[in-house]
C-alpha cells in the first residue's frame, strides 16, 4: 500500500506540474483527490491492514493529500497569474499609436449653402436672426398686413394647431421682420433664415417643409437700387464674379411693389 501511495504521489505531482489550464488542473484534482479518486480507492484497502499498520498508512495518506492539495493550489495560483498576464497583454493600449479617424458623415448640401449665404450677409454687416417655428397668426399674418380672408391664411395652405387659426407652423420667415422692428434699434439690417411649412404636395419644386432666407433693411435713403445691388453681390459671392442676373416685375398678393430675380446658369452661361 505504501508503494501504491508513492506511485500515486509521483504521477500526481508530475501531472499537476504539467497542467496548462485551470480546467485541466480541476480535472486532476477530481482524479486524484475526489470521492471516487485514486487516493480514495487506495484508502478503501485499509481494511486489509493490521491494527498496527492502519495508523501509519492513515498518517501517510493524510500527508499525501496535504502535499497534493498544496501542489494544486500552487499550480492554480501560477495558472491564474499567467491567465491574467495574457489578458492584460491582450487588452494593453499603446498610447503612442495614432488614434483612429472617426468619421461623422458630411454636412447636408442645403446647410452648406445656407451657412455660406449667412457668412456672405454677415460680411456685409447684416445680423442673423432666428425665431420660433411654432408661430402666432398675429406675427405670421396680422402684423404683416395679411388680414382675415387673405388667401395665404386658408386652412388648405397653412398648418394650424387650433380651430381658431391663431397658432400655427410658420408659413414664412417674415414674422422675424416684425420681431426685429419690435426689439431692435434703427438702422436695421437683418436676415432670418429658417424652415417654413405649407400644405404643398411634394413634387420636383414643392415640399411641405422648405427653407427661406428673409432679409430686411430699414434706414434712411434706402431704395430698390440697394436691394438689387445687395442681391447681385450675394450672387457673385455664391456663383463667381460676372454672374448675370435679371430683375423683373411680378405680382405677389402679400408685397407691393414686387419683383423676381433670375440668375443665369453659371456653368453654361445661359447657352
Amino acid at each position: 500500500m505504501k508503494a501504491l501511495m508513492q506511485e500515486l504521489r509521483e504521477n500526481a505531482v508530475k501531472s499537476i506540474t504539467g497542467a496548462d489550464s485551470i480546467e485541466a488542473l480541476e480535472a486532476l484534482r477530481v482524479k486524484y483527490l475526489g470521492k471516487k479518486g485514486e487516493l480514495t480507492a487506495i484508502l478503501k484497502q485499509m481494511g486489509k491492514l493490521s491494527a498496527d499498520e492502519r495508523p501509519v498508512m492513515g498518517q501517510l495518506a493524510n500527508q499525501l493529500r496535504a502535499e497534493l492539495e498544496k501542489n494544486i493550489e500552487s499550480a492554480r495560483s501560477r495558472l491564474e497569474a499567467a491567465a491574467l498576464e495574457a489578458k492584460l497583454d491582450l487588452e494593453a493600449v499603446d498610447v503612442t499609436i495614432p488614434g483612429e479617424d472617426i468619421r461623422l458623415g458630411h454636412k447636408h448640401p442645403m446647410y452648406k449653402a445656407l451657412d455660406e449665404i449667412k457668412d456672405i450677409f454677415v460680411g456685409m454687416g447684416f445680423t442673423v436672426l432666428d425665431g420660433p417655428e411654432v408661430e402666432l397668426a398675429t406675427y405670421n399674418f396680422d402684423k404683416l398686413n395679411a388680414g382675415e380672408g387673405h388667401p395665404s391664411r386658408d386652412w388648405s395652405d397653412t398648418f394650424y394647431f387650433d380651430t381658431d387659426s391663431r397658432v400655427m407652423l410658420r408659413s414664412q420667415t417674415s414674422p422675424m421682420q416684425v420681431r426685429a422692428m419690435e426689439t431692435m434699434q434703427l438702422p436695421i439690417r437683418i436676415i432670418a433664415p429658417g424652415r417654413v411649412y405649407r400644405k404643398d404636395e411634394v413634387d420636383a419644386t414643392h415640399s411641405p417643409m422648405f427653407h427661406q432666407v428673409e432679409g430686411m433693411v430699414i434706414d434712411k435713403g434706402v431704395t430698390m437700387a440697394d436691394l438689387k445691388g445687395t442681391l447681385n453681390a450675394v450672387m457673385e459671392e455664391l456663383f463667381g464674379k460676372g454672374t448675370v442676373t435679371r430683375f423683373r416685375p411680378h405680382h405677389f398678393p402679400f408685397t407691393e411693389p414686387s419683383c423676381e430675380m433670375d440668375v443665369q446658369c453659371h456653368k453654361c452661361g445661359g447657352k
